[in-house]
């Protein structure tokens, strides 16, 4: 049951992780952030960061691997989705 547990903890990191990062380098490559929801990013990284603290308490390694990788690539979005939002336009 425990290699059970754990593969579909790693599976689920895996994606995660997938999740995030094609979105980080296509923003990074291209700084467009147009179709990007600030609040979705704002609260996807407040969450991320939540479960690398879960994470901490549990002892629980991957957890906060992939979370400290999902909220690297949420604060690049947001912080290049500021950017264009308010200082690029004025």
């Amino acid at each position: 049951m425990e290699l059970l547990l754990n593969i579909i903890g790693y599976g689920a990191a895996i994606c995660m992780v997938m999740g995030y990062l094609p979105q980080a380098i296509h923003t990074i490559r291209t700084r467009e952030t147009d179709g990007i929801a600030l609040p979705t990013f704002l609260l996807l990284g407040v969450g991320s960061i939540l479960f690398v603290v879960q994470g901490f308490m549990l002892h629980n390694w991957p957890l906060v691997i992939t979370n400290v990788i999902t909220t690297v690539c949420s604060a690049i979005v947001f912080g290049i989705k500021m950017y264009n939002d308010y200082f690029k336009k004025k």
